[in-house]
């Protein structure tokens, strides 16, 4: 299969999973305010919004440099990432069902990006942007703190490792490489940026969830499975994932102060108010 088909079912499930999302998540007056106030929210957001983009396309036309530095540093810790946790992850894969290798790989491949676009868009669709402002900033901090660990050091995942560990996802659905060969080298690895990322997701998941209650929740499920699905894969170690963990916490708290700096503590107290405009309680719809 081409990488194409491959990009439009992950983008089909996506907008699936939005599109569900928002229809138990979201009240029909948040779309009518959010039309109503459009260009005050994009203008509100595109500083926040361009940093993010523009840093996302010099990491794009910068990644074959980066991947020329990390081979010519050469400082390969895979032998010191296997040292310290052992078979763990071939534990793993002999302890949990083949048959859900399949759910799995669907978590990794479409649930990932779904926990991306989703989080913005329902953040977008409240009156104060403070939470989507943090948020991307957080997402640029990981991605910047990400690409600098992947040009300093070289890392081979389990599957490309140990010869007890298989590449589970690219057996069972061997099209899915082409994607993941796309968008990253098979030595970018530490730390896993799939757990990061989704760790920051859910933060800010539980940071709203007195105005966001049923998003809390989806969120939680679709984290853990794809945290979990990174190393069940074979694609990442344990130590990938917890210091995927640990910066994603570190992210967020960054996030929080620069963005702070930038608003003002006034706006620190800018969230929706949860019968305002908060995402649609469980109770008295």
């Amino acid at each position: 299969m081409a990488l194409a088909p491959v990009v439009i079912v992950t983008a089909l499930a996506v907008c699936t999973g939005l599109t569900m999302t928002c229809a138990l998540c979201v009240q029909p007056r948040q779309f009518r305010r959010t039309i109503g106030e459009l260009d005050r929210r994009l203008l509100d957001v595109a500083p926040y919004l361009g940093a993010a983009a523009l840093f996302f396309l010099l990491k794009r036309a910068t990644h074959k440099y980066s991947l020329e530095i990390s081979y010519a540093l050469d400082w390969d810790i895979t032998d010191e990432l296997y040292a310290v946790e052992g078979e763990f992850v071939a534990y793993l894969q002999d302890i949990v069902p083949e048959a859900t290798i399949g759910f799995f790989s669907a978590m990794y491949m479409f649930g990932f990006p779904f926990l991306l676009v989703t989080a913005p868009i329902l953040y977008f669709l409240w009156s104060s942007q403070r939470h989507l402002k943090e948020l991307l900033i957080a997402y640029l901090f990981n991605y910047l703190l990400g690409s600098i660990c992947y040009t300093l050091f070289i890392a081979y995942g389990p599957r490309n490792h140990l010869s007890t560990v298989d590449g589970l996802m690219y057996s069972f659905y061997p099209e899915t490489q082409e994607l993941t060969s796309a968008v990253s080298a098979n030595t970018d690895v530490f730390p896993s940026l799939h757990t990061s990322l989704s760790i920051v997701v859910l933060l800010f998941a539980w940071r709203s969830r007195r105005e966001s209650p049923r998003w809390f929740p989806i969120a939680s499920f679709v984290v853990t499975c794809v945290v979990f699905s990174t190393m069940y894969l074979g694609i990442h170690w344990l130590l990938d994932v917890v210091a995927g963990v640990a910066l994603g916490v570190g992210s967020v708290l960054a996030a929080e102060r620069v963005v702070a700096r930038v608003e003002g503590d006034a706006d620190r107290v800018s969230v929706p108010d949860e019968h305002e405009d908060g995402i649609t309680s469980d109770v008295g719809d």
